[in-house]
């Protein structure tokens, strides 16, 4: 039986789709994340995400440590080819194009992070990424109710147990015992831990109420993308932009890829090259720390 993953997006707000990577890319995207790593917690990679700050903006001093790096399609960082293949395959475009239902032209290169091992242990609050949770129930029911614009990923490269998602609660607002809740809370009614094995790939909707778990003795290296339709205009740009990308994607280029990638990559990047130039000043952070 053919399952329709739009479907199921909708329904439990997450699908996981298996072995997306043969285990040659993955070992080679391993070595490539090291590298990067490395660079990073040398101070040498100015793009992180540092400890104990949950949200953008992040500083770029790796002192305190750090539990991602940002911008893996940028035009400087080492194996960035290799990233890019993986932000453009197959597999991903196709996914995505189910999940919202539109054609090859009308995606746009959005986000490529890598979420790593932390230094120390390190949690996320549960959270919607672009509703805050300041938000009253009339003003999440709006919001949930728009459209998203936007496929959002994990994709582990090693065993991952991090993300944990409350199913469904994306098509409404939260309720009164989620209200109440610490930000923290370890038993949230109806939470799951969604579990991938190495080269297993999750896309969910980004207002799911979710949170972050990650264990500083656990290896850790996933790849976190996002892919928008171009229909998303000022909604997306928050989310994208906010994130630093505007400085540096008109110098980003593709040649290494093979033909039918590097076409389709060109022609996403000069969207979002398109979207900064009409958005950039009107751009705000979605959450605070």
């Amino acid at each position: 039986m053919t399952v329709n993953l739009k479907t199921l997006l909708a329904s439990q707000g997450f699908v996981i789709l298996p072995s997306v990577l043969p285990p040659t890319q993955i070992s080679s995207l391993r070595s490539a994340c090291a590298t990067v790593r490395s660079l990073a917690e040398s101070g040498q990679w100015p793009h992180l995400r540092t400890l104990p700050k949950q949200f953008p903006p992040w500083s770029s001093d790796p002192s305190h440590g750090i539990w991602g790096i940002q911008h893996l399609l940028h035009p400087d960082i080492p194996h960035q080819s290799l990233f890019a293949a993986s932000y453009f395959n197959d597999t991903i475009i196709n996914t995505v194009k189910q999940l919202l239902d539109c054609e090859e032209g009308d995606l746009i290169m959005e986000l490529y992070n890598l979420l790593i091992r932390p230094s120390s242990d390190f949690q996320l609050r549960w959270h919607r990424d672009d509703i805050p949770p300041s938000a009253s129930a009339e003003e999440e029911e709006k919001r949930l109710r728009e459209p998203a614009w936007h496929a959002q990923w994990n994709l582990a490269l090693y065993d991952d147990r991090s993300l944990v998602v409350v199913p469904g609660s994306h098509r409404r607002a939260r309720t009164d015992r989620e209200r109440e809740a610490d930000a923290y809370e370890k038993d949230m009614p109806g939470q799951l831990v969604v579990e991938l094995n190495a080269g297993d790939v999750v896309f969910y909707d980004n207002n799911i109420l979710h949170r972050g778990i990650y264990d500083s003795n656990k290896e850790r290296a996933t790849l976190h993308g996002s892919i928008g339709h171009v229909a998303g205009g000022n909604a997306r740009a928050r989310n994208v932009l906010q994130h630093g990308t505007a400085e540096w994607v008109e110098r980003c280029r593709f040649g290494d890829l093979e033909a039918g990638q590097r076409q389709r990559a060109e022609m996403m990047r000069q969207k979002l090259v398109d979207m900064g130039r009409l958005e950039g000043d009107k751009v705000g952070f979605s959450q605070e720390d």
